[in-house]
């Protein structure tokens, strides 16, 4: 009877350690989905560029004092909080490039380079907004009356469908994320509690000889920590295997390389696993605990 006793036992709790494993897994796989989908989608916000065509000034006599303010209004953009990066391009350089592109030599039908030198600013991913944009062009144009700025260029369409589809994909994996939560709590509660429920009869032997809640509960909410913990373990080891395959796959996806960040999410693995396990494992005893001999059964 022990033995039979003992492995069944050995059996429920290595039930309730696979799902619970699972569970956290799945709930530690969305978690680093979200924090990497925000990464991706800064780094998008990061490719937007203001391109600030410069004024050209054909006057040899004055190619010095143009360079110098062209100087000064580089390391005014680069001192602001707007800019992540600030490149000059020349306009031979450009004409170059859009030779390239449009596979064509305009060189035998124009006289001269249309094109002007300009600085391509990269914008830093928390002013990527209507607002924000709206804010940085007023910004540049304000320098000193544009003295040096011809003309400023930004893909402002692309702006607003960025950030309309970034907000939606953020809402849809943060409601997913919620509801996953909700779901994951009740399918480790009810596994729990039906392991619990093969114990209801020893239960109610140990309170009709005198033993205490706290002596029939102690044994069981140690066992859950144990569950609990190992639980996460799996669950941390299941996460770092699956993280390490998506980057060989998907290298470009996978953003995150902060190991605060991944700690911080493995030990919310650790810390909720023991937490849901312990407290399931506490209302699943207490109930059978005040359950009459008549309800034992039904």
């Amino acid at each position: 009877m022990r033995k039979f006793t003992s492995k069944n036992n050995s059996s429920s709790g290595a039930s309730i350690i696979i799902s619970l494993s699972l569970v956290l897994f799945v709930v530690g796989l969305l978690a680093f989905v979200l924090i990497n989908t925000n990464k991706v989608s800064n780094k998008m916000k990061e490719s937007i560029v203001f391109t600030i065509m410069l004024k050209n000034n054909s006057d040899n006599v004055h190619n010095e004092i143009e360079y110098n303010k062209r100087s000064e209004f580089k390391n005014y953009l680069e001192n602001t909080p707007f800019f992540k990066k600030v490149t000059f391009i020349h306009k031979d350089s450009a004409f170059s490039e859009l030779k390239i592109d449009l596979g064509e030599d305009f060189s035998s039908v124009l006289e001269s380079n249309p094109l002007l030198d300009s600085y391509d600013a990269y914008v830093k991913a928390k002013f990527v907004s209507s607002k924000g944009l709206e804010e940085i062009e007023k910004f540049i144009y304000n320098y000193k009356g544009s003295s040096v700025v011809q003309d400023i260029f930004y893909q402002k369409n692309l702006v607003e469908k960025l950030n309309e589809n970034v907000k939606k994909v953020s809402l849809f994996l943060l409601a997913f994320c919620v509801i996953f939560f909700l779901i994951s709590f009740a399918l480790i509660n009810n596994t729990i509690r039906l392991a619990i429920y093969s114990k209801r009869l020893l239960i109610r032997t140990m309170r009709l000889v005198g033993a205490t809640n706290f002596f029939i509960q102690k044994p069981y909410l140690i066992n859950s920590v144990y569950q609990g913990f190992f639980s996460s373990i799996l669950a941390i080891f299941m996460l770092i295997a699956s993280i390490e395959a998506l980057r060989k796959q998907i290298p470009d996806f996978i953003q995150t390389n902060d190991f605060l960040e991944i700690g911080a999410i493995f030990g919310l693995l650790l810390v909720f696993g023991i937490i849901i396990s312990w407290i399931s494992t506490f209302f699943a005893v207490r109930r059978y605990l005040s359950l009459n001999e008549n309800e034992l059964y039904n």
